[in-house]
């Protein structure tokens, strides 16, 4: 193959081509024409659409930040970098939330995305694009159409939707969104699950089915970044966006205003496209030449932007995948289990030179102990209740120290235990792998606590394993 081969085979595959180029030079030409003249209602709605959307990604705090690339991912800025726009309009909303809605917006980082300030910021982008669109309409009503700032406003769409469907992706291919569930979760009873901790226990407990999940959103968003693509791109996104938003306003996830809005953003990207996609996909008919606008014309700028946004993929992907990975084997189900690692049942509990008896209504004896996260100890009272504790242990010493104040253990959600303070100083011995003891004292009582371990697949949820035949399944 020659290299005037190599390269119309490259120009093909990233959407330069001469008839496109030619034709969208015609298209330029005309535009104005009553041949193009956009009809009102198509105008109105472009300047909303132009309006509210390009707002949304300039001031809602994801979009922008996921093409800083390593300086984002890497902690090369504050840790607040990701809202700087939502902390300097802070007083702007708050004033709008106390005036119209008679409630008190504050920023508050605890990693939701669906908070209070938030709200306010989806309101004002609305109130700004409703008020936006009237006057733009008055003032600009003789101008039969928008094409070329259409052309640039749906590439800045299509970029937005494609570096947060990469995050999306990279976030479950690598599995660190939803880890599977941890030992203490084995013990939480059902009806005390949040419905996000059963959406994310239930999507954690196969690495595989998140791994696919995560494949099909990073391919979303591949596609979109290729012109030629996409289209494609875009279908696969809205399909995903879709399912992403179902899953979160059916369990509750605090990632409504995003997970919608990028949908909402997947399908305007087909807006342009619906006719050819109705003849193809609905009528069996051809689907003709594209007529969606589109900012390059020549054939060499067409194939510049091309590469730049080709470009954008490996700038936003390696990084992503750099933590991804960093945090998996860091925090996440690839990290090295901590000493005294396992869920070990309480056998026989002396507090104050007397024995406690297994009664499920004291208040002082423990049923089970859990070390799983580094830095936590989990333990469970008779009454089942799990609290979390902040954990130091030194395995040369063979001393542990604990200090009340952790969370309730709830899988994809917390909420704050009484404040920090001392709660145990002990020092362990293991004869054995199965046995521990330990020895010290307890919120100032002095404490023997003899423990056997428990294998976490006796559990069914890890137990039950996969089958292809089943003749008389179980639930």
């Amino acid at each position: 193959m020659s290299i005037g081969s190599y390269r119309a085979y490259f120009e093909g595959m990233v959407g330069v081509t001469t008839a496109t180029a030619d034709r969208d030079s015609a298209r330029r030409v005309d535009e104005g024409s009553p041949r193009t003249r956009w009809n009102p209602l198509t105008r109105i709605t472009f300047r909303f659409a132009f309006l509210y959307f390009g707002l949304f990604c300039v001031l809602y705090p994801q979009p922008l930040f996921a093409f800083l690339g390593w300086f984002g991912a890497n902690g090369w800025l504050p840790p607040d970098a990701i809202i700087w726009q939502v902390r300097v309009l802070e007083p702007v909303y708050h004033w709008v939330g106390r005036t119209v809605f008679g409630v008190d917006a504050r920023l508050i980082v605890s990693g939701s995305g669906d908070l209070r300030i938030l709200w306010i910021l989806l309101f004002c982008v609305l109130a700004v694009s409703v008020a936006g669109t009237l006057i733009w309409s008055v003032l600009d009503r003789r101008r039969p159409e928008y094409r070329r700032l259409a052309g640039w406003f749906l590439l800045f769409i299509r970029l937005c939707v494609a570096g947060q469907m990469l995050g999306y992706g990279v976030a479950k291919l690598i599995p660190t969104q939803m880890a599977q569930p941890g030992l203490a979760t084995l013990l939480q009873p059902y009806g005390d699950f949040s419905p996000i901790g059963v959406l994310w226990s239930q999507v954690g407990t196969s690495p595989t089915y998140e791994m696919l999940l995560g494949t099909a959103e990073l391919v979303g968003g591949i596609l979109l970044f290729i012109p030629r693509t996409a289209i494609l791109g875009a279908m696969l996104a809205l399909v995903d966006m879709s399912l992403v938003f179902v899953m979160d306003m059916a369990f509750d996830v605090p990632v409504k205003i995003l997970s919608g809005h990028l949908m909402l953003m997947s399908l305007l990207l087909l807006t342009p496209e619906a006719r050819r996609l109705i003849h193809v996909l609905v009528l069996d008919r051809p689907a003709g030449r594209s007529t969606a606008p589109y900012p390059f014309h020549t054939r060499r700028t067409r194939l510049l932007a091309a590469l730049l946004q080709i470009a954008c993929i490996p700038w936003l992907l390696v990084p992503l995948a750099h933590t991804g990975w960093k945090n998996y084997h860091e925090s996440g189900d690839g990290r090295p289990h901590p000493p005294l690692y396992g869920i070990w049942s309480v056998t026989d509990f002396t507090r104050d030179g007397h024995p406690l008896p297994p009664l499920l209504t004291d208040e002082n004896r423990w049923q089970r102990i859990v070390f799983d996260a580094p830095g936590t100890m989990t333990y469970q009272r008779m009454d089942g209740r799990l609290r979390d504790a902040t954990l130091m242990l030194d395995p040369r010493t063979h001393h542990i120290t604990l200090t009340s104040g952790g969370q309730h253990l709830i899988e994809g959600e917390g909420q704050p235990d009484t404040p920090s303070k001392p709660l145990a100083e002990f020092t362990f011995q293991q004869p054995t792998p199965d046995r521990l003891t330990l020895d010290g004292t307890l919120e100032g009582h002095p404490v023997t606590i003899t423990l056997a371990h428990v294998d976490p697949d006796t559990f069914r949820l890890r137990s039950s394993g996969f089958h292809w035949i089943q003749d008389n399944p179980s639930f």
